[in-house]
């Protein structure tokens, strides 16, 4: 496998409502849905639906849940053989879509807990033999740290997702080679009251050692900091539906265009379009689009 995501996977449980209720208040929803997700899940099947060589590690329940993801990712064309099953119960994550398409999401980890510095010490072959691997925050932070070190043993592109947003330890820095936070994360990242702003707290995240922080600003766009000057890339302009998993896609189509050698620039406007593909639809999988629906779009923008 050329790509490996190492990360989480949840049954997602959608409210679509008008607005989302205050403290004490009852809304009455419009629609109720379950959509795979999960922020590891979404990333490799995001891959996977564009072309990319990718498997995915990772834990769910031995439960109906737990069946329904793994069929999802197997549909998008994951490889499937590193995902373990146990008695405990698949992740779920609450999340409350408003008409405007924003999100909000309640995580209950379950089986992703479970992901441990063990199983990846088991497929340790795998990061070795990969030419980046993705993480996310939806796992145990010492297995994501531990799985970060072991790339850089190797020699493997190390792309983090700092969702959600947690303090890392500032020695992991060093060992990765693009941290996408938003604009929120960022703040937990960098908390020293010194820094005023997001381009100080990106600069202060180069001085820690990272080679690209890459700030996702929703509809604002995408800024891209590293030893050159910061450059601002604008997000597609398409109708927003949902807004859940957009992320996810943008990283997915990063991490596929990286890997065919893009430029970072390149590569940043390649997801873009990933990500904005994603919003016009709803849910989490169910919204990632393929490499014939990209390949489309590009075309049209000609």
């Amino acid at each position: 496998m050329q790509l490996l995501v190492v990360g989480s996977m949840n049954m997602d449980l959608v409210l679509e409502t008008e607005r989302y209720p205050v403290r004490g208040e009852t809304v009455v929803g419009r629609a109720f849905s379950q959509v795979p997700g999960g922020k590891g899940a979404n990333q490799a099947c995001a891959i996977g639906r564009l072309g990319g060589d990718v498997g995915f590690i990772s834990v769910c329940g031995d439960d109906e849940y737990g069946n329904t993801l793994i069929n999802s990712l197997g549909k998008s064309g994951v490889d499937l053989s590193h995902i373990e099953k146990i008695s405990e119960t698949t992740g779920i994550a609450l999340i409350t879509v408003e008409e405007t398409g924003e999100n909000r999401i309640i995580l209950i980890p379950g089986a992703n807990e479970k992901v441990t510095t063990s199983v990846i010490a088991a497929k340790e072959k795998q990061i070795k033999e990969a030419n980046i691997v993705l993480l996310q925050l939806e796992i145990p932070l010492d297995t994501v740290i531990y799985t970060i070190e072991m790339a850089k043993r190797y020699d493997t592109k190390v792309i983090l997702d700092p969702a959600p947003a947690s303090k890392l330890p500032d020695e992991i820095y060093q060992n990765i080679d693009f941290i996408l936070p938003n604009e929120i994360e960022i703040e937990n990242l960098v908390t020293n009251d010194i820094f005023s702003n997001t381009e100080e707290k990106a600069q202060k995240l180069l001085e820690m050692g990272v080679g690209n922080v890459i700030l996702t600003r929703g509809e604002k766009g995408v800024t891209l900091y590293n030893r050159t000057t910061p450059k601002k890339f604008p997000a597609e302009e398409v109708e927003v539906v949902d807004t859940t998993a957009a992320g996810d896609a943008f990283v997915g189509g990063l991490a596929y265009s990286l890997n065919l050698n893009y430029c970072i620039e390149e590569a940043i406007r390649y997801a873009n379009v990933v990500a904005g593909l994603t919003v016009t639809g709803l849910g989490a999988q169910n919204s990632l689009p393929d490499i014939q629906e990209v390949k489309g779009y590009l075309e049209r923008k000609k």
